[in-house]
């Protein structure tokens, strides 16, 4: 009997030695599940200011009442995706454009993190741009498009449903027209 206990034993111990454990298979790009999500807002001083958006976020949002000695509020979101917090790898500044007549557009698959402007319409604007990575994956930013015109001195631009700034176009003074650029987050499928 003991010898019969003995063999059951290890052929459930040999059963079990050959038993594997797959571990969860990663989400593919079409079955990922993207959010983007509002995390954070700060008011500066547009007029000489610099803003970059808090640590792993990027600008889908602006807002400003007035000339250039009105203050400006930023809007900055997080990327998850199935969950988990896409990493934000900032860029460096741009170099300046005049603002009376900016029109910037992110490098491809970057976001807009960061804008700094100094002086009135004839000063200049920088902006700051980052890429977004996931699980070491770099997250893409597709089909990319422009906002309606804004008004400069009175108005607040949020980017809509899973997307995020690209860029930003002005021209004139503070009554002068203002347009966002946006683009979807994707992954690569």
């Amino acid at each position: 009997m003991r010898n019969k206990a003995l063999a059951a034993a290890a052929a459930a111990l040999t059963a079990l030695a050959t038993v594997t454990v797959a571990a969860p298979a990663p989400a593919s790009a079409a079955a990922a599940t993207i959010v983007v999500e509002r995390a954070y807002a700060e008011t500066v001083r547009e007029w000489i200011d610099p803003f970059t958006c808090p640590t792993n976020t990027v600008l889908t949002g602006r807002s400003h009442y007035g000339d250039e000695n009105a203050p400006t509020t930023y809007y900055c979101s997080f990327v998850l995706i199935d969950g988990e917090q896409a990493q934000v790898h900032l860029g460096d500044w741009t170099s300046r454009q005049k603002e009376s007549r900016s029109d910037y557009s992110a490098p491809d698959n970057q976001a807009v993190a960061g804008r700094w402007h100094e002086g009135d319409e004839n000063g200049g604007t920088r902006y700051r741009t980052a890429g977004v990575y996931w699980r070491g994956q770099r997250v893409l930013l597709a089909n990319g498009d422009i906002s309606g015109v804004y008004k400069e001195s009175s108005h607040t631009w949020h980017a809509s449903g899973n997307t995020v700034m690209t860029g930003r176009l002005h021209s004139g003074d503070e009554n002068g027209k203002t347009y966002y650029r946006f683009a979807t987050v994707t992954l690569a499928g």
